[in-house]
């Protein structure tokens, strides 16, 4: 089992920035993904930006420009950098992280909310 305890959000005004971590202990393989979600009221869950255990990344295109993920592979942790925010950045902000192609661990989720 993988555990996942993210950190980082809270409220904030546009135009803001925010981090948030993610730290990942447990049964974690050399070779993974991780990233983040997030899920808005009445909305699904959409992508925002992956990470692969090499560092290439993946951006949604509403936050590219903006948001910069990262991650330290001896911490096992994964960080969002989330700048220029927007209201509509509002959401539930979900970490994940993907190994041995079927496994697939979700964070508790930390709360983003930027007011106009």
């Amino acid at each position: 089992q993988v555990q996942l305890v993210e950190s980082g959000g809270g409220l904030v005004q546009a135009g803001g920035s925010l981090r948030l971590s993610c730290a990942a202990s447990g049964s974690i393989v050399s070779f993974n993904a991780m990233g983040w979600y997030r899920q808005a009221p009445g909305k699904t869950r959409e992508l925002v930006a992956t990470i692969t255990d090499g560092g290439t990344t993946n951006y949604a295109d509403y936050v590219k420009g903006r948001f910069t993920i990262s991650r330290d592979n001896d911490k096992n942790t994964v960080y969002l950098q989330m700048n220029s925010l927007k209201p509509e950045d509002t959401a539930v902000y979900y970490c994940n992280l993907r190994q041995l192609v079927i496994q697939q661990y979700w964070g508790q989720g930390t709360q983003v909310t930027v007011s106009s």
